[in-house]
């Protein structure tokens, strides 16, 4: 089964509706910046790589109608979309990554027509999305040369093609061990509180044809013991320049565990959810989500007292000392990350 994310469409952007799966497959048309905004903060759109896309396609369609003759006044109305699409959601780096990579393609075209410069800025979006594909299938081979056949494989939340355009990160590794011969084993964990890992990687994963067996999130120590897990995988929202990670709650706890078991742990991002301004992971943004993800059933059942106090960070930082390895397009990147991080993206 192929699946595609996010593309351009029609005039439109087309996504998979995120939060009907597994019961249902639902496309969404969306034609207004307004509606595509809901999307990423309501989770409808999610992955790093994806929200990168979304970006880059939302830019282009908050300022295809602008009136402005002058770059002056295109300028402020681009200034007006990007902070807009900047407060959907604030840890993924691939988001803020294409808002910037966009607007400087507006600045170095400034001495064109405006009409020009939005044709630039369509070109650079559909160009991200190209880009996207061609880095999850690079990584995803530098990751299967990692994995040994009959490898039991433990992965957190989603990092498979929902989260990116069309492949994965972390899930696009197991795809590609499979495409060349290698007979593994998935576990996925589901993933608290919005069970990425139950409703959409175990959807995909099946789909893809992959032996996966679902856990509960509180499971990994015990498979851990017992010697069934061979590796984890993970993908990422932000990294720093020292190699901290960011991605969903629940991953450090993984990353804590394997270190205890001596279990490699491998993080699968590409290089635009780097942020090399930030010296340590301490610099995140976390993002701090509803507190009703915890407390009912996707707000449709109360599951816990009404009134109840809820801390509800997305994400959680995995320092670099509990990572193995950092896998990108551009290779393998290993202690010392600081150093390496650099060079390698340097290439």
């Amino acid at each position: 089964m192929n699946i595609k994310t996010i593309e351009w469409k029609n005039n439109t952007i087309k996504i998979i509706d995120q939060t009907k799966l597994p019961g249902e497959l639902r496309y969404l048309y969306i034609r207004d910046l307004r509606v595509l905004w809901r999307a990423i903060k309501e989770l409808k759109v999610r992955g790093a790589p994806a929200l990168g896309a979304a970006a880059a396609l939302g830019i282009y369609f908050g300022i295809k109608d602008s009136k402005a003759k002058t770059f002056a006044k295109f300028s402020q109305d681009l200034g007006r979309v990007t902070k807009y699409i900047a407060t959907s959601r604030p840890t993924a780096r691939n988001l803020f990554w294409a808002l910037e990579r966009v607007c400087g393609v507006a600045v170095v075209n400034r001495h064109r027509s405006i009409p020009a410069i939005k044709k630039l800025i369509f070109a650079e979006a559909k160009k991200i999305i190209a880009e996207d594909r061609a880095a999850c299938r690079r990584m995803s081979s530098f990751g299967a040369r990692l994995i040994e056949t009959g490898s039991n494989i433990l992965t957190i939340c989603n990092a498979g093609a929902l989260a990116t355009v069309d492949y994965g990160t972390a899930q696009g590794v197991i795809y590609r061990a499979k495409e060349i011969g290698k007979r593994i084993k998935v576990y996925a964990s589901e993933t608290r509180p919005l069970l990425q890992g139950a409703r959409l990687t175990s959807w995909e994963l099946k789909a893809k044809g992959i032996d996966t067996t679902l856990i509960t999130d509180s499971m990994a120590a015990t498979l851990m013991k017992q010697g069934k897990i061979d590796l984890v995988l993970a993908g990422a929202d932000r990294i720093a320049a020292n190699g901290d990670t960011a991605n969903k709650i629940g991953t450090y706890n993984l990353a804590v565990l394997a270190k205890y078991h001596k279990i490699p742990f491998y993080i699968v991002a590409p290089e635009s959810t780097f942020d090399l301004n930030l010296a340590s992971g301490k610099q995140i943004p976390i993002e701090q989500r509803n507190p009703e993800e915890v407390t009912s059933l996707f707000f449709k059942r109360p599951i816990a007292p009404k009134g109840i106090k809820v801390y509800n960070p997305a994400f959680d930082v995995t320092p670099s000392a509990l990572i193995t390895a950092i896998i990108t397009e551009k290779g393998v990147i290993r202690p010392p990350y600081k150093k390496n991080i650099k060079r390698t993206l340097a290439t």
